[in-house]
């Protein structure tokens, strides 16, 4: 059965070629994956797939000929707070699918925050004519009720995902601490400074080695190249491109203070200690589900689907941020196991749906 995959694959974002790994690790071994790509040449070669270009007309026609199938395949794909494009983009792609006759997934996914209301029309005529939809959060399987969308909620399938150990890594001295930042209009560069200040007396205070760890190099890199001047200590600018080897990172880390969703989940399954920098409501979630501090950088008052839980505020001094991440290193606790492998068996419930929905095919 051949099946084209689509999300944001092949554009240097760890997380989302984290959950492209776990789709394929996923898959039935009947389906014979096509990726739409932006480096299809690097996806073929990663992944031992067909990979055509996702904004090629030529790449489309041929990735879609002979397909029996189309999944989105994970994360906050009709969303527009990014870009009003993400839902036409999308959108469009699954609903051509779905005129082709097509047996279409929306696997894994976030829904939202869809301001507009031509995107919120979009997505709801999108999912609602999906052979099957699973979602990774509490407040996309409420969207999907509230649409009457049949939707299986199970967390994450990057929980799930093997990870294999970073080569060299286990000399780097530890104790040691990972720092995921993105880019994002409110982490001005006056924020930065603090924070960058705040990450200093951080080390000096535990003796810790730093990993900044960019996820997207394009968005992440410049951020971490400013941090690393001011730590006094070892620390090295790790980037890496294999998603197992990314979350491999998280094995021998004691805590991880992250904006990336998928730097906490991998750091979570990892049994690494977190601290959530949420930018996005499902940074939030993720906080929420287990119970993890962390501070609210930027809350859109305007996002229809606003948390109930609530992270601590943006502290006003780096003093209060390096005394806040002292107590947490020294008293807070990672995930225990039973909750890794509770989330574990939860994951491969979306490995389970895949199954379901192919083979009705």
């Amino acid at each position: 059965m051949r099946v084209v995959l689509c999300g944001y694959y092949g554009m240097g974002n760890g997380g989302d070629e984290a959950l492209l790994a776990s789709l394929l690790q996923m898959l039935p071994s009947y389906v014979t994956p096509v990726v739409l790509s932006g480096n299809p040449q690097e996806t073929a070669r990663r992944y031992g797939v067909e990979a055509q270009p996702r904004k090629s007309l030529l790449g489309l026609r041929s990735a879609f000929a002979g397909a029996q199938g189309f999944i989105w395949g994970g994360g906050s794909l009709m969303q527009d707070t990014t870009s009003a494009m993400n839902p036409v983009y999308y959108g469009g792609l699954m609903l051509w699918a779905q005129l082709r006759g097509l047996k279409t997934i929306a696997w894994a996914q976030g829904i939202g925050p869809l301001q507009r209301s031509w995107a919120k029309r979009l997505a709801y005529k999108a999912f609602h004519q999906c052979t099957g939809v699973t979602v990774r959060d509490r407040a996309s399987a409420e969207q999907a009720a509230n649409w009457r969308v049949r939707a299986w909620l199970s967390p994450d399938p990057v929980w799930a995902l093997s990870s294999t150990p970073v080569p060299g890594l286990a000399d780097f001295p530890a104790p040691r601490v990972a720092v995921a930042l993105r880019s994002h209009p409110w982490l001005t560069s006056e924020r930065l400074m603090q924070f960058s200040k705040a990450l200093a007396n951080f080390q000096t205070a535990t003796q810790a080695s730093i990993l900044l760890v960019p996820f997207q190099a394009s968005k992440d890199q410049a951020i971490a190249t400013a941090i690393a001047p001011h730590l006094a200590g070892a620390y090295k600018i790790l980037s890496l491109s294999d998603p197992r080897e990314l979350k491999g990172v998280f094995r021998s880390v004691e805590m991880a203070i992250a904006m990336r969703l998928h730097a906490l989940i991998m750091a979570a399954a990892e049994g690494c200690r977190c601290f959530a920098l949420s930018y996005d409501p499902k940074v939030t979630y993720f906080a929420e589900d287990l119970d993890i501090p962390g501070w609210e950088m930027a809350p859109d008052a305007s996002s229809t689907m606003t948390p109930d839980f609530a992270l601590d505020a943006w502290p006003e001094s780096s003093a209060a941020m390096t005394r806040t991440w002292l107590n947490h290193y020294a008293n807070g606790l990672p995930a225990t196991s039973d909750q890794i492998q509770a989330r574990v068996d939860r994951a491969l419930n979306h490995q389970e749906m895949l199954h379901r929905f192919l083979k009705a095919a």
